[in-house]
């Protein structure tokens, strides 16, 4: 009869081993994303040490006035926002460096979405409303981004979701990284409003996901396509690129056509950066936990290759790595991989500006809603059924 101890014992130092990198890269992304916030706020002091030097206010720039940096334009593709997109136009009027314009796409809403778009044309100078239908071989907030960039007149065009809200440095801080680092793609990871238990337990696992796994610096300064990541929350282009890669019309049937333009752009050799984000661009995903499990199984397996086996592998790994390690390498391998646990969901928690006590509290409950959003991804996948804002995107 053949000994599976030392096979078990085996298993569970590759186990730690893995445990280890990802706790490495969750601290790697802590201290960098650190810094790159120092750089950002010190966009904002220029900012007020010119308005000083010139005697006068940045809050005297008008509303629909061109950024002093470069003309830029707001694009936000909106299907039934009635609850949100007035906050964002709000958010957009307080802004210290102004767009060029602000365009929404309303994609045949059914609710008031455009008429508070409509509302606020006095309010916002530059802001235009333009309709359409959705064409047969498109997904729908593809076909709206796509046909906003059509009619943009901005060197650079920032995407934003309805949902998102922004603060008044938030251009200043965001389009002069773009500029100073030549990106031709800037994306950014909100700052997640957790209002209620829901939004706690289901949201902090997107962050979780992507800054123990993925070392930003390597998307910004790594040619590989492996390392590419980004959010169509917060997309930021640099116009000339994207009218010459036409990304959202090539991936115009993805369902997670963020992280694909993220790695198509690397093919094509163009600069890109991901950032998680500060207070100057938050949102508030889900605050129902049947919508954030429907939500984040739209695109949990392209986290991972678009492989559901990895995707199920990785998520019953890292819900086993501790009891295994107790279980079959002893007491101490065992506290290690838990105080390892600890720290990178603290490191994460930092890093995305969420409470360390909550994420910690929640940790095991977050753990449970990843495996039924692993689930309900795998069981749509095999229906070939995923019904988004009343249509099916599969």
């Amino acid at each position: 009869m053949i000994n599976s101890q030392p096979i078990l014992i085996l298993i569970g130092w590759i186990l730690l081993f893995f445990l280890s990198i990802r706790l490495i890269v969750s601290l790697v992304n802590y201290i960098w994303i650190y810094l790159v916030r120092r750089e950002l706020n010190k966009y904002c002091i220029n900012q007020k040490l010119r308005a000083n030097n010139n005697d006068c206010s940045a809050d005297s720039i008008i509303p629909g006035e061109e950024s002093p940096l470069t003309s830029w334009s707001i694009l936000i593709p909106a299907r039934n926002e009635e609850s949100s997109i007035g906050s964002l136009l709000e958010d957009i009027l307080t802004l210290k460096d102004k767009p060029c314009e602000v365009i929404v796409y309303d994609d045949n809403s059914t609710d008031r979405t455009r008429e508070i778009v409509l509302e606020f044309g006095q309010r916002l100078p530059g802001l235009r409303l333009i309709d359409g239908d959705l064409p047969e071989g498109w997904l729908g907030k593809n076909n709206g981004c796509n046909r906003l960039a059509a009619v943009a007149k901005g060197e650079y065009l920032l995407f934003l979701d309805a949902d998102v809200r922004i603060d008044k440095h938030m251009a200043t801080k965001y389009l002069n990284y773009a500029i100073s680092n030549n990106l031709s793609l800037l994306s950014i990871f909100p700052q997640q409003i957790l209002e209620n238990r829901a939004a706690k337990i289901s949201t902090p696992i997107m962050n979780w996901i992507l800054l123990s796994l993925l070392p930003l610096p390597l998307v910004k300064n790594c040619s590989w396509k492996s390392f590419s990541a980004a959010n169509g929350q917060f997309m930021l282009f640099k116009t000339d690129d994207y009218i010459h890669l036409k990304p959202h019309e090539k991936f115009r049937m993805s369902r997670a056509e963020d992280i694909e333009i993220s790695r198509y752009y690397k093919k094509e050799r163009k600069r890109i950066a991901t950032l998680a984000g500060d207070s100057s661009v938050r949102c508030s995903m889900y605050s129902n936990l049947n919508d954030a499990i429907n939500g984040f199984s739209k695109n949990v397996f392209y986290f991972f290759g678009n492989s559901p086996i990895i995707t199920i592998t990785f998520a019953i790994l890292t819900t086993v790595t501790p009891l295994w390690l107790f279980l079959f390498n002893g007491i101490a391998p065992g506290i290690i991989s838990a105080l390892a646990v600890i720290l990178m969901r603290a490191f994460v928690s930092l890093s995305s500006r969420q409470s360390v006590r909550d994420n910690l509290v929640y940790l095991f409950h977050q753990q449970v809603v990843f495996m039924r959003i692993v689930a309900k991804a795998a069981v749509n996948r095999k229906k070939r059924v995923e019904i988004w804002k009343g249509r099916n995107i599969y």
